[in-house]
């Protein structure tokens, strides 16, 4: 059975990860853990900037940190508020037909996304995807310690965890598609059969020309 890989943030949704981390450091259980979480945020603004002109993985990092000390309890009940209130407004009116079409062709539908597990997960079931492949925060004492366990899904990562998946499910990567909008997924894009591209950036644009690759532009509600 082949598989469909998507990446979320820009192709299935329009927002990114920034919206769901201020929610979630915006709304701790007391005012002086907020003070906290969002002083701890604003200190690694500058981090944050520079890490995103340098490299995805090492963005990624620095923005999760900001959930150092949040409860594992508060992770998870905030999730279905994160999704309900943050990305479902934001997905596109195109992302669950897109799905569908996958799984009607009998496809296993995995979302790649840089996201965190117990948010992902939410997205793939309103979305009916198979599975996820997202960030997880470490856990200790029942609290986050600001680190995300390896492998960091974002950039070349991804690649390397969606041949893992293919390897393990039985999926042949020649007959499986990959669904992105950003050039830094072109790792991921390049090791399938069937790369898509969605809603791409500039740079993604011009490659997806110039190796023919299917090119598709779902519109923001």
């Amino acid at each position: 059975m082949p598989a469909s890989y998507f990446d979320v943030d820009g192709t299935l949704v329009s927002t990114n990860l920034i919206p769901p981390t201020l929610y979630y450091l915006l709304n701790q259980p007391t005012p002086l853990h907020t003070l906290r979480t969002m002083g701890l945020a604003l200190l690694k603004a500058p981090a944050m900037l520079w890490a995103e002109l340098q490299d995805r993985r090492l963005f990624n990092e620095v923005l999760f940190s900001t959930f150092e000390g949040m409860s594992e309890d508060r992770l998870i009940t905030l999730a279905d508020d994160v999704f309900d209130r943050v990305i479902k407004p934001a997905i596109y009116p195109g992302a669950k037909d897109l799905v569908r079409t996958s799984l009607d062709k009998g496809h296993e539908v995995i979302l790649v996304s840089g996201a965190l597990d117990v948010v992902a997960q939410q997205m793939a079931r309103h979305l009916g995807a198979t599975s996820c492949i997202a960030n997880r925060l470490e856990i200790k004492d029942l609290a986050a310690t600001g680190k995300l366990l390896r492998p960091v899904v974002a950039g070349p990562n991804k690649a390397l965890l969606v041949r893992d998946h293919a390897r393990a499910h039985g999926h042949d990567l020649d007959e499986c598609f990959a669904y992105s909008d950003s050039y830094s997924d072109v790792p991921m894009l390049s090791i399938v059969g069937y790369p898509v591209a969605v809603n791409p950036d500039r740079r993604l644009r011009l490659l997806a020309d110039a190796y023919h690759w299917p090119t598709l532009h779902l519109s923001a509600a």
